[in-house]
């Protein structure tokens, strides 16, 4: 096996000034690779939802070593941001938190996982 990481980190995030369009949207996830330094193998590609109750923008952008996404409900003030970083890489957990920093959170909350060689966190299931 290569060696390589596994680095997947979970966000979920309170903001007053969230992403509202795809325009926007694409434009953060590009920034966001390359604030860590990773490399864009597709995308990004952007959305907006106007469907009552699951009102928002999603965005997502395929990177060299996996992906990033996000997902933005805004009908409401603070509005809900949840996102996620894999990578077979490593990255800056610091860096991602900081590209937040645009939509001005009130609370971000996060999960940093490293899934190599094994999920140390979860049970197996024997099959």
């Amino acid at each position: 096996m290569p060696n390589v990481v596994h680095k997947h980190m979970i966000m979920r995030a309170e903001v007053n000034e969230p992403l509202i369009t795809p325009t926007e949207t694409k434009k953060w996830l590009r920034d966001l690779v390359k604030k860590i330094d990773m490399n864009i193998l597709g995308g990004p590609y952007s959305t907006y939802l106007s469907k009552e109750g699951n009102r928002g923008v999603t965005g997502i952008v395929m990177i060299e070593t996996s992906h990033i996404s996000i997902h933005v409900w805004d009908e409401e003030r603070p509005a809900l941001v949840q996102a996620d970083v894999y990578s077979c890489a490593g990255f800056s957990h610091i860096e991602v938190m900081r590209q937040f920093e645009r939509m001005k959170p009130e609370k971000i909350d996060y999960l940093l996982l490293d899934t190599e060689p094994y999920m140390k966190w979860s049970g197996s299931w024997p099959w």
